[in-house]
C-alpha cells in the first residue's frame, strides 16, 4: 500500500501588525489527508484525515513574505519545519495505520436485531 499525503495549511492566524510588518502569520491550521492507492469494492480510495494547529515562530522576520504573496506550499513548509521531521513522520504513520484499519478492520460495530453484513472476500 502506498499513500500520498495532501497538506492543507491555507487557514492561518495573523498578528495585524508586528513591527513594520502587517498580517504576520503566527499559527497555522493544518489538515493532512492520506490517500491510499488501494481501492475499496466500490472503486474509491481509502483515506484518513488528521487536523491540528501549529505555532510558527515570528522571532526572525528577515525573510518575511507579505500575506498576499503567501501560498499553501509556504505554510506547509513552515508547519512541517516547526513540527520537525519526527512529528511529521509520526503523523503520516498514524494516517497509514488508520487506512490499514479501514482496509482490514480488527473490529466491527453491529446493531442487535439488524442483519449481519456479508463478509467481504
Amino acid at each position: 500500500m502506498a499513500t500520498t499525503y495532501d497538506w492543507n495549511c491555507a487557514t492561518v492566524d495573523c498578528y495585524p501588525t508586528d513591527g513594520e510588518y502587517t498580517d504576520v502569520v503566527y499559527n497555522v491550521h493544518w489538515r493532512v489527508t492520506g490517500t491510499s492507492d488501494t481501492l475499496d469494492p466500490q472503486g474509491n480510495a481509502y483515506t484518513a484525515t488528521s487536523i491540528g494547529t501549529q505555532t510558527i515562530s515570528t522571532s526572525d522576520l528577515s525573510g518575511f513574505t507579505p500575506f498576499d504573496d503567501l501560498t499553501n506550499a509556504d505554510a506547509v513548509a513552515w508547519t512541517q519545519s516547526a513540527m520537525g521531521a519526527e512529528q511529521v513522520t509520526a503523523l503520516q504513520t498514524n494516517l497509514d495505520s488508520q487506512i490499514a484499519l479501514e482496509i482490514t478492520p480488527t473490529t466491527v460495530t453491529l446493531t442487535i436485531g439488524e442483519p449481519v453484513p456479508p463478509a467481504e472476500a
